[in-house]
């Protein structure tokens, strides 16, 4: 299988505009996680796609392979999917922009589960953690996740899910982690079809996948991903560089 990294890269955040812009120990947060998914050897190639002259430039100008997009898009799987479109490619990982410290572990965890999927029954692959303080379970920016027997996604939501009607029946709280690997027809699938009123509601792009019956397999994972989203973000990840 050829797998290969994608990274897409907004400029506007609503959040925290231009953080993937921002000075982190020397570098900027882009290249940082450019860097770093290039370092895990997990992949064949490793872009950068991105609407940002800023961005491309900054990748390309440090050796870093970056590719512009040519639409505006409302998600990430869409920027991602215009990207691979004419790449020979079978497996596209996934890998937040803001995320400098990203390492191989979670997604070696991701990508193992097209290994043994010779009938490719698998369209994407994501991970998710188990959380059990009622603060995490009940925070809408918290996406949580139910699966099937066989660890296939039955519905993601901001929501508690399940409900705990009773509370004595000993279920489990997943948190989705937003680190995907995609069958490239998986991508280009999702390019094609509509919105729908799930995902338009919840405004959470894996609902498309739900809704028009592709398979997410989940893997349970420790990791929690360290993300940029606002300047507190961006201070704790100046701290711990300087902890290195």
């Amino acid at each position: 299988m050829k797998i290969i990294a994608v990274i897409p890269a907004r400029y506007a955040s609503t959040r925290f505009p231009a953080k993937l812009m921002q000075d982190l120990g020397g570098k900027t947060v882009i290249l940082r996680t450019y860097e770093a998914a290039v370092s895990t050897k997990l992949f064949d190639d490793v872009f950068v796609v991105t609407d940002s002259d800023l961005i491309f430039d900054e990748i390309v100008s440090h050796g870093g392979k970056a590719i512009m997009s040519i639409k505006e898009h409302e998600s990430g799987s869409d920027r991602i999917a215009e990207a691979v479109v004419n790449l020979d490619v079978d497996i596209v990982v996934n890998v937040q922009g803001d995320e400098p410290f990203t390492e191989a572990a979670p997604l070696e965890q991701v990508l193992s589960v097209f290994k043994n999927d010779a009938n490719k029954k698998i369209d994407l692959a994501s991970l998710m953690r188990e959380i059990t303080d009622e603060d995490e379970i009940n925070n809408p920016n918290n996406v949580k996740v139910v699966v099937d027997q066989s660890q296939f996604a039955l519905y993601f939501s901001r929501s508690v899910i399940p409900y705990p009607r009773d509370k004595e029946a000993g279920v489990r709280y997943f948190q989705h982690i937003g680190i995907y690997a995609f069958r490239k027809q998986a991508l280009l699938d999702f390019y094609s079809l509509p919105m729908k009123s799930l995902e338009a509601s919840e405004k959470l792009e894996q609902l498309r996948y739900l809704e028009f019956g592709k398979r997410i397999k989940m893997v349970e994972t420790t990791h929690v991903g360290i993300g940029i989203d606002t300047a507190e973000d961006l201070e704790r990840a100046r701290a711990m560089l300087r902890d290195i």
